[in-house]
């Protein structure tokens, strides 16, 4: 019994199967971002951020400002997942999801990769924790989620493509250049040039080498 009580003890301080270290002994990056229009919620943030990190005992070894649009790649960002790859902070906190992520794709993979590296995670909005065992739960729930989403738009694309070809559309690049072959033809056969061909017919110099290199052949 003693040795079973100190084996669940061992495992309870794990953080996805790696050693854990104690509450006060967890460094932890912020990440606080805004888009150009809302900067003013930058200072509530990162107030919100310390202060939680303050309640859960944790160092703060790192902090991230950003400001850009809501699309835009997260350049400041990686700064945090570099010092989490050299195992300089054990836990990402966040204000709320989508100021990490900037698509489900892209949240669910630096998600895996923080997950991998024994680093957690916590998006104050969601009370998403993921060091804990409901944290991680949910966040498989969201993997599914996604992936189930992946495959609908695949199959909505397939069904699309195949409704396509059975109305005869063609499906593809459209050859812009080819359709104009015999013209290109005749006007190189009546001594204009290729550059004059290409300006005529608004069509690259390239194309216009390639077909009527095809013709002598």
């Amino acid at each position: 019994m003693a040795a079973k009580q100190a084996s669940d003890k061992a495992k309870s301080r794990r953080v996805f199967g790696q050693a854990r270290k104690s509450a006060k002994m967890f460094r932890a990056g912020l990440y606080a971002r805004v888009s150009t229009n809302d900067q003013q919620t930058i200072p509530l943030q990162i107030r919100a951020l310390r202060d939680y990190a303050a309640r859960r005992g944790w160092v703060i070894a790192m902090q991230v400002k950003e400001v850009g649009s809501g699309a835009s790649l997260r350049q400041l960002r990686e700064p945090l997942l570099e010092a989490a790859r050299r195992r300089e902070i054990d836990v990402v906190l966040v204000w709320r999801l989508d100021r990490w992520g900037r698509s489900a794709t892209d949240l669910l993979a630096t998600l895996q990769e923080l997950e991998h590296l024994g680093v957690g995670f916590v998006s104050l909005n969601e009370a998403l924790d993921l060091t804990t065992p409901a944290g991680r739960a949910m966040a498989a729930l969201l993997a599914l989620f996604a992936a189930f989403e992946r495959e609908i738009l695949q199959e909505r694309v397939r069904a699309g493509l195949a409704h396509a070809r059975q109305n005869g559309k063609r499906l593809g690049r459209p050859a812009t250049a080819a359709i104009h072959t015999a013209e290109i033809r005749k006007l190189h056969r009546g001594g204009v040039s290729k550059s004059e061909i290409a300006r005529q017919l608004n069509i690259g110099r390239t194309s216009i080498r390639r077909i009527l290199a095809m013709s002598k052949m």
